[in-house]
């Protein structure tokens, strides 16, 4: 069997965002490998033999749209995995990276996605309890203007106190919300989302420091073994671990695949679940997994 052809990127356009490092970079590498003509977006420069590398500050609406001008007209699959950690007084910052940025690239490329195409973003197991805000959610995908959703954050403070998470459950709640919406099931473009659990990458610093209320990167390391690794004896994934298979998920080897929330954290949010479904009728999931990593 030829591998290059049960994935089919031989020779396919792919737009991929935060190609620099991480789980990004691990994807943009396999889809060289599969003969992927890639075109790859970061803030930081792309050193790998993509077709071609734009440098640009995905949270500036003006610096996205003269990338998605030069874009090709015909694109066979979107990956969007930028994202930045949440530091307190960048609430608007990392709404702007970690959701409404990549909403408005989707929205704004989707005429050129072939049809049966695909859309796939990282999300996080950050965004676990997303139908909590479901409603907040969809009235923010809903809004069109970029300036009307930056002032639709301005009046919604409390939302995004929770930078990073809010952000996250908005992204599970637009996979949810759009796949069989009109403009994607229609064409039969694929929407979906993996979840990644604790991962090792250059963000992992910041994460650490952006965990722990006094911003000590050692006291936030702790902080997240604790919730994600303690309960089963655990190791943090590797970019591989997550790039690799949103590769696959956006793939021909999934073509009736869509409107899935994959979660790649060894079973710790199906524990989660578990917890609450067998032992709190009255209580969120949100909450029975709060309770359970604060008795570890």
């Amino acid at each position: 069997m030829d591998l290059k052809k049960l994935f089919g990127y031989e020779g396919k356009t792919v737009v991929i965002t935060g190609a620099a490092s991480g789980m990004s970079r691990s994807a943009t590498e396999l889809l060289l490998e599969l003969g992927a003509e890639v075109y790859a977006i970061d803030k930081d420069p792309i050193d790998l033999p993509v077709k071609k590398a734009y440098q640009a500050d995905l949270s500036n609406k003006e610096e996205i749209d003269e990338i998605i001008n030069d874009l090709p007209q015909k694109i066979d699959a979107l990956f969007l995995c930028h994202g930045i950690a949440g530091f307190k007084g960048k609430e608007l910052l990392v709404q702007k990276v970690n959701f409404y940025s990549q909403k408005y690239m989707t929205e704004s490329l989707l005429d050129r996605i072939s049809d049966h195409g695909s859309v796939t973003f990282i999300a996080s197991v950050g965004g676990f309890g997303w139908q909590q805000v479901y409603p907040q959610a969809v009235e923010l995908i809903n809004i069109k203007a970029w300036e009307e959703a930056m002032k639709w954050y301005e009046e919604h403070p409390k939302l995004i106190e929770s930078s990073y998470v809010f952000a996250k459950q908005c992204l599970l709640s637009y996979v949810t919300y759009k796949c069989m919406s009109q403009e994607f099931i229609g064409r039969k473009i694929r929407i979906n989302a993996i979840n990644p659990g604790d991962t090792t990458t250059g963000l992992t610093d910041d994460f650490n420091k952006s965990t722990s209320p006094t911003g000590n990167a050692e006291e936030g390391a702790a902080m997240i073994e604790n919730i994600f690794l303690k309960s089963w004896n655990g190791y943090a994934a590797e970019p591989k671990d997550m790039g690799y298979p949103m590769v696959v998920v956006g793939s021909d080897i999934c073509s009736y695949m869509s409107g899935q929330l994959i979660y790649i954290d060894y079973g710790l949010t199906s524990s989660w679940t578990s917890m609450a479904l067998l032992n709190a009728k009255n209580k969120s999931i949100e909450e029975i997994s709060k309770e359970s990593n604060e008795k570890e």
